[in-house]
Parts: structure tokens; C-alpha cells; sequence
């Protein structure tokens, strides 16, 4: 079997027999993998901890004729320990880790969404004031490379800058004419603080930090139209949001 040599994000494990885990990893130069780790789960592993949730590591890979890899070596480059223990943080990184979990394809290449990964545990490692509009903006911008960036300051369907309303389904923000019956009231405050989010860096999104009503419905339209758009339920958001209600 050809040994290949990674670097990636793990995203996710679940445990394989008595000693063995299989670990979901976005990597940069093949996409999204899965790996047996032998014998992790025994004391005296190699891995220890080498191979946790949120960890940027290097690894080197047996590339097996199934669907499973066999990790042969791994070496820590960042733990982001920090992410995993404060509660708003790991919402944030969680959030993260499940979305990129369900968009990515197995060995198909995305090195944008691995940088952008990337770039948002790095982001969170710095303990932003708030550490959910990270996420947020993390989620726009994955949007966006997924190809369904949501409308907010013009009408989805005519164009008109002076949309009032929201539709997941019409693709973001409407106007009063081309709206359907299931379009929600939309105010300028939380159209202009999703948009912003959309636009920001993710090392300044954390100081995005906006009045109570305006973070509740803007969180709303941007969870509804995630979940719509990439035709996933989204089991972190629930506890994302209750963060912020911390």
C-alpha cells in the first residue's frame, strides 16, 4: 500500500473494536479522508492524543484499497486545546468541524475550504469576544463556496437594493413584490450585520457583537438558510445558540 504524507484538521471519531478509533480528517491536499488509528484507544498508544477533534496535525497515510486509510504516523502541529475548553469556543469549533464535515468529499481536493477551516480554528484560538459570530461568519463563508451565498442587500429575484424580507428558499433577501408566503420580516439592522459577518475576516468577526434582537433573527434566517441550502440538519446549531444565551 502507497504511503501518502498530509497535513490536516480531524473532525470527528468514532471508536472501532476494542483498542481501534476511525478518525474523519479535512486535509489539504486530499480533501476529506477516513482513517483507522490502531490501537489508539490502549495507554500505551502511540497517538495519544495526537488525534483528537479540532487537532491540526501531520500524518503520514497507507492509502488501502477500501474506503478506509490506516494512519502510520501523527504529529501534533496545533492541538487547539483552548477550543475544546471553553464552552462558547467549542460551540464555535464545532460548528465548524460538522459543516465542513457534511460538505466536504471524500478525496476530492478543496484546499479553499481546508484553508478556511483552518483560518477559523486559528480565529477562535485568539478567544474572541464572541466566539459564535466567528462561527457565523465561518458559515457565510462557507456558503459561499459551496456555491449559495445568501442574498442581504439586494432582492434575491429582481435586484431591488430595498429589500425588507427573508426566504431560505428564494435564496436570502426579498423585496415585498417577489416575496412568498413564507418570506419573514427583515430589518436593515440584521441584513446589514449578516452582510457584514459575510465580508469580515474571521480574526475581526469576534468583535461582532450585536443587540440582543438583532443577533436572534439574524441567527434565525442564517441557520434556516444553511440547513435549506445544504439539505443537512445541523445538530451543533442548537447548541451554538444556546452559547450565546450563556
Amino acid at each position: 500500500m502507497p504511503l501518502a504524507k498530509e497535513q490536516g484538521i480531524v473532525l470527528r471519531s468514532i471508536k472501532l473494536g476494542e483498542a481501534d478509533k476511525i478518525v474523519t480528517i479535512m486535509t489539504q491536499g486530499s480533501g476529506k479522508v477516513r482513517a483507522v488509528a490502531k490501537g489508539i484507544r490502549k495507554t500505551t498508544s502511540r497517538f495519544g492524543a495526537r488525534l483528537e477533534p479540532f487537532t491540526h496535525v501531520d500524518l503520514l497515510l497507507y492509502r488501502g484499497r477500501s474506503s478506509l486509510d490506516i494512519v502510520n504516523q501523527a504529529e501534533i502541529i496545533s492541538p487547539h486545546r483552548s477550543v475544546r475548553d471553553d464552552l462558547g469556543l467549542f460551540a464555535a469549533g464545532e460548528t465548524m468541524l460538522e459543516a465542513v464535515d457534511k460538505v466536504a468529499e471524500e478525496h476530492e481536493r478543496n484546499v479553499r475550504l481546508f484553508l478556511l477551516l483552518l483560518s477559523g480554528m486559528r480565529a477562535l484560538e485568539t478567544r474572541p469576544a464572541e466566539p459564535a459570530s466567528v462561527a457565523e461568519s465561518f458559515m457565510l463563508n462557507l456558503l459561499s463556496l459551496s456555491g449559495f451565498h445568501p442574498s442581504l442587500s439586494a432582492c434575491a429575484v429582481c435586484g431591488s437594493t430595498s429589500p425588507t424580507l427573508f426566504s431560505s428558499g428564494q435564496g436570502g433577501a426579498v423585496c415585498s413584490s417577489c416575496a412568498e408566503y413564507d418570506a419573514e420580516p427583515a430589518s436593515t439592522e440584521v441584513l446589514g450585520f449578516l452582510s457584514g459577518l459575510g465580508t469580515a475576516e474571521l480574526a475581526d468577526a469576534g468583535a461582532f457583537i450585536p443587540e440582543d434582537p438583532v443577533r436572534r433573527r439574524a441567527r434565525g434566517f442564517l441557520y434556516a438558510f444553511a440547513e435549506y441550502h445544504l439539505e443537512r440538519r445541523m445538530r451543533s446549531l442548537p447548541m451554538l445558540a444556546r452559547s450565546l444565551a450563556t
